[in-house]
């Protein structure tokens, strides 16, 4: 309370200590080898089984050919450059993820010579990890192995539906690989719709009522699947409000997001003001950033772009300054840790 933070920070701090000690458990006994004995049979059997898993559910690569006969790159319609962009990044992710565990399988069987990155594919997997040979391909994400295929099994899913119907009226915004092309693109369609600078556009962020939408807006895009930590959405105030006890982490709402011609918004820290009285003077609104990860650092691309901070986001809030919440350390998360 101290330093303004939720009961709730400290199960994250627990947590986090509980994953750390795990995570060098798992490292040591990797090292080590493990036992002698006829262990190492059952080791490679039980190997060959996941890898084979693992192959079964994840698809091959996206038939960009046939993308382009259904969604060519027009002027007018930016999105199927992003969906085109898109499957080229996961095609590669896919390939990396396909060819290492068929080589991996064949390592196995002596088949062929176990290489370095053979190996560390093959260390990843004892220790429920992400090769990486496979993060060097990868989005950012901090699951474990098994998290991480559901993850992207429901990522390729998402795009796949798109190809095979139609574009959607709701975008999936954390089932994007490199989410700042997503946003330019919808800006673009609004800049390009009223012969507008693109470099003047913002977006204007309006929490929905409804869950779902089955026909897009005119102008802007539907986006949803973002998470709350240190806080949540109020359905009944609608409004920033504080988290449940033992909840880490709550559902957003679905999200208009807005072209407009306005500045972006202002992630400076402001001075707490006082009125005359006293008070806190409430904003109304507090402007979040938005990580990819809960790890909430990352470095700067070659794009421009940080690799970890997607933007921020402005929610409404009457209850508190922005000042708590940023004492509180509230965000927004394109997805969890598990």
């Amino acid at each position: 309370e101290v330093f303004g933070l939720h009961e709730n920070a400290d199960i994250t701090k627990d947590q986090q200590e509980t994953n750390y000690f795990c995570d060098t458990v798992l490292d040591t006994e990797a090292q080590s080898g493990g036992g002698g004995g006829g262990a190492g049979g059952d080791e490679d059997e039980m190997l060959d089984a996941l890898c084979g898993d693992i192959l079964s559910r994840v698809p091959f690569e996206f038939d960009r050919e046939k993308m382009f006969k259904k969604y060519p790159i027009r002027f007018d319609e930016s999105m199927n450059t992003v969906l085109a962009q898109e499957t080229i990044r996961y095609n590669a992710l896919i390939a990396a993820i396909r060819t290492s565990l068929a080589s991996l399988r064949k390592a196995l069987q002596g088949l062929v010579v176990m290489s370095a990155d053979l190996d560390g594919v093959l260390s990843a997997l004892k220790t429920n990890k992400v090769p990486l040979l496979w993060s060097k391909k990868s989005y950012p994400s901090l699951k474990p192995l098994g998290g991480y295929i559901t993850d992207l099994i429901a990522r390729l899913h998402f795009l796949q539906k798109w190809i095979d119907t139609v574009q959607p009226a709701m975008f999936w915004m954390p089932g994007f690989f490199f989410v700042h092309a997503f946003m330019t693109g919808g800006m673009q369609n609004f800049a390009r719709k009223y012969t507008l600078p693109v470099d003047t556009l913002n977006f204007e962020h309006r929490m929905m009522e409804k869950e779902e939408y089955e026909v897009a807006p005119d102008d802007g895009i539907y986006v949803y699947g973002l998470f709350c930590e240190a806080g949540r959405w109020n359905k009944e105030t609608k409004e920033l409000d504080e988290s449940e006890p033992k909840s880490l982490f709550g559902g957003m709402p679905t999200m208009w997001f807005y072209p407009k011609e306005m500045p972006a918004p202002n992630l400076d820290w402001k001075e707490e003001t006082r009125d005359a009285a006293g008070n806190l003077k409430i904003e109304g609104v507090y402007i979040s950033p938005v990580y990819n990860t809960s790890a909430r650092r990352g470095t700067l691309s070659t794009t421009g772009h940080s690799t970890n901070f997607v933007c921020p986001i402005v929610i409404p809030c009457f209850k508190k300054p922005q000042s708590h919440w940023i004492k509180r350390g509230t965000a927004l998360l394109m997805q969890l840790d598990d």
